[in-house]
């Protein structure tokens, strides 16, 4: 199964809380109390995020941290690059992939070619889209086939 980590998860309610409050630095306390996450997990994660460049940090009295840049140029795959690093769904489709099997493997081109189609993907959601509650469903077009991504509560 594809799954974010649940920290990655959290990093992109951090950026969405930072997108609806750009015009003001937030502090790690602040971020935590309105979003519900552990100080030290807000901290820790606010922190990668400063690595990767998506958010800067202030020092001081007033300090704290705010978006980098705009919202709607950050990607899905920017947080996801910068909490967990690029996206490989096989071990050849990873850039520093070393399989033993890829000299004889008949379907490392497939998966290469799902790796790249799942990276754009990512890079199509912005921040932006992310804050949008009622942004329009993406379809996508599987095996020739339209798929209508959505999410069905019973």
């Amino acid at each position: 199964m594809l799954r974010i980590s649940k920290l990655t998860d959290y990093g992109t309610v951090l950026l969405a809380h930072l997108a609806a409050h750009q015009a003001s630095v937030c502090s790690a306390a602040d971020v935590a109390q309105s979003t519900g996450i552990a100080v030290p997990t807000v901290s820790k994660l606010l922190k990668s995020l400063a690595r990767a460049g998506l958010v800067t940090s202030m020092r001081g009295a007033n300090g704290g941290y705010r978006l980098a840049r705009p919202p709607q140029n950050i990607t899905a795959a920017d947080v996801i690059d910068a909490l967990e690093g690029p996206v490989s769904i096989t071990e050849c489709s990873a850039s520093d992939g070393d399989c033993e099997h890829e000299g004889v493997c008949s379907v490392g081109g497939a998966w290469q070619r799902i790796n790249v189609a799942i990276r754009r993907a990512l890079q199509d959601v912005t921040l932006n889209d992310l804050l949008r509650s009622n942004s329009p469903v993406p379809t996508f077009r599987f095996a020739g086939l339209p798929i209508n991504v959505e999410n069905n509560v019973d």
